[in-house]
């Protein structure tokens, strides 16, 4: 027995787990057959609808909306220092307490780590309830994420409506779900440990740990809207040109560089570096500041060293503009495709208010609202460099 699946007027064979395309006169096409039974002798026909692929591109885009909407979550969670509220982690989720004397037993366990005892040694119950609710917020719109990506999809493959590829990428998708799930819970366990001994020391979690867990955030989102991409907006043929194979490797480095400047941003914030000076285009009164390489070795700098670190977030910021304005002048000059002028503009305007948004943050010292924002439009600014990358797709390479 072979199966065949049917999409419309399109047909897939699979023989021993190998698809190619089965020539059309040994096919019946979907809108002629009246019987099932009218199939080929030999053949398992799956019949997919028309209008899967729209089906699994509205739902790898709820999937892409309910990730940006976690990191906004994890943001404002870590922004109101909530994260370490919650000192315990099941992986099908955590009652909360519904009593008084529950509020208590919960309460007892906060004050048994680093945060309570070094830091928040005066919180009344009313503030550690509003802390414990916003950690509780962020893990469970993750397990949100959860079902709303595994059930759906365990529908979809059991109906026959992913192609193999499509296969390999859901289960990595899902993989990756899984991973930073746990990733989180390791995260905000480098928060609860006994090591943080010294006068100046803050209980926080590590800045490595946040921008592993961040970056996992931004790569399983790149994956699902990318998908998305690929089922709802197929890209358009592009003409081939020695300028435009220019173009679309400028392109590909801007997106290179928005995720590195993302994830520098991680570090930011894993170390509070946007509270160190909060002047601009200066650093205080110089350029490069005198304490940017006082620790040592001197590589630990550019991962531990606040100054260092938002330094180099703004040279990563100021590139990416750079780089980004530099492909939206060029974009001018070039025969392109409407859809790739108006990803072009988009991600320049993006870049713009990104930059604007950071600025505004760091004079205003870091107020809550304004770095929940600039942390989303990183995610605004990666979509549109993903969009356009995706654009210029069908151009040779």
């Amino acid at each position: 027995m072979f199966p065949l699946i049917v999409s419309g007027n399109l047909f897939r064979f699979t023989v021993c787990s190998r698809s190619c395309l089965l020539p059309s006169k040994f096919l019946i096409p979907v809108r002629k057959c009246t019987n099932i039974n009218q199939a080929p002798s030999g053949f398992n026909v799956t019949v997919v609808p028309s209008n899967a692929n729209k089906y699994i591109g509205r739902w790898l885009l709820g999937c892409s909306g309910m990730v940006i909407g976690a990191v906004l979550l994890g943001g404002v969670t870590r922004l109101t220092e909530s994260g370490l509220s919650m000192v315990t982690w099941k992986l099908f989720g955590e009652q909360p307490p519904l009593s008084r004397s529950d509020w208590e037993v919960e309460f007892q366990r906060y004050k048994e780590y680093p945060e309570f005892k070094l830091k928040n040694s005066s919180i009344t119950m009313d503030e550690f309830q509003r802390i414990w609710w916003m950690e509780y917020g962020h893990r469970t719109w993750g397990r949100l994420i959860g079902a709303a990506f595994y059930i759906p999809a365990t529908v979809f493959w059991f109906k026959g409506w992913f192609t193999r590829a499509m296969k390999i990428r859901v289960g990595a998708m899902g993989a990756l779900l899984a991973f930073q799930g746990l990733l989180g819970w390791y995260m905000v366990k480098s928060g609860l440990e006994n090591r943080f001994d010294g006068p100046s020391d803050v209980p926080r979690v590590s800045q490595y740990r946040l921008a592993t867990h961040l970056g996992a955030a931004f790569v399983l989102y790149s994956l699902l809207f990318w998908n998305t991409l690929a089922t709802l907006l197929p890209p358009e043929p592009v003409k081939f040109t020695l300028q435009l194979v220019r173009f679309r490797g400028m392109a590909m480095g801007c997106k290179t560089l928005v995720f590195l400047t993302a994830i520098s941003g991680a570090f930011v914030a894993g170390l509070d570096a946007g509270l160190v000076y909060n002047s601009f285009p200066k650093m205080g009164d110089d350029w490069i500041p005198e304490d940017i390489m006082t620790l040592k070795p001197l590589i630990s700098n550019f991962t531990e060293n606040s100054t260092t670190v938002q330094f180099n977030h703004r040279i990563l910021g100021m590139t990416t503009l750079s780089a980004v304005l530099g492909v939206w002048v060029l974009s001018r000059r070039l025969p392109l495709p409407r859809r790739v002028h108006h990803a072009v503009n988009l991600m320049a305007v993006a870049v713009i208010l990104q930059v604007c948004l950071g600025i505004t943050t760091l004079l205003q010292h870091v107020p809550t609202s304004l770095a929940a924002c600039h942390q989303s439009g990183s995610l605004f600014l990666l979509s549109a460099a993903l969009w356009l990358s995706h654009e210029l797709k069908r151009m040779p390479k």
